[in-house]
């Protein structure tokens, strides 16, 4: 018997990677749309994520959180799709994966927030500082089609997410090997559709909101 698989989500969140990637799956889903005053902090949901935070799955008896974590998940649950390397050919994917999760998550949102690590601290934090950060990231881009070569991964999903929304926000900033990076992502058929799903649930919410 399939598994039954539950995305739980906001289309104002970091909801909107797992989404495109369930669309590069294709995998069959129930998605449950959360707010954030009620619903993320209540005691059914806070059972499967403690932190009280979108996107989050629960596959069969599985929970996952964490979009890096989960895209690296419905990867291999879901290997019809091919979104991930062959496991001697993953290198590339898991690196690019983790530092997106974690150098450049942190520091782009220090950045976003208007905290600066001061250049004495820099060896205390995990990215040192948020322009070698964001130059190790162009270095990742530049050259190939996809953040592990030519093929495209389930870390294009997380990686491409980050910068797209970057480029939108101003949070990272536009240069030639982002813009075209960004530029290929967007033209992938799941990206369209999950954003055209997204788009819509915002909306109907705004004109609820009035």
């Amino acid at each position: 018997m399939t598994q039954q698989l539950h995305f739980y989500t906001n289309p104002m969140s970091r909801g909107q990677i797992v989404r495109w990637m369930l669309q590069e799956t294709g995998a069959r889903h129930e998605t449950h749309i959360l707010d954030y005053e009620k619903d993320m902090k209540s005691p059914d949901y806070l059972a499967i994520n403690p932190m009280g935070k979108v996107p989050a799955i629960v596959h069969g008896d599985r929970i996952v959180t964490e979009c890096a974590a989960i895209c690296a998940y419905l990867a291999d649950a879901f290997p019809d799709a091919g979104l991930a390397p062959a496991t001697g050919d993953r290198a590339d994917y898991y690196r690019w994966l983790f530092f997106a999760a974690g150098p450049l998550e942190a520091a782009v949102t220090n950045r976003a927030a208007g905290f600066t690590v001061a250049p004495e601290r820099e060896r205390m934090v995990g990215y040192g500082n948020y322009d070698l950060t964001i130059n190790a990231l162009e270095g990742a881009v530049t050259g190939r089609d996809h953040i592990c070569g030519a093929r495209f991964t389930a870390a294009d999903v997380y990686v491409g997410s980050q910068i797209d929304w970057g480029l939108q926000f101003g949070t990272i900033p536009d240069r030639p090997a982002f813009t075209a990076y960004a530029e290929r992502l967007r033209a992938r058929d799941a990206y369209r559709r999950a954003k055209a799903i997204d788009n819509e649930l915002i909306a109907q919410m705004q004109a609820q909101a009035g």
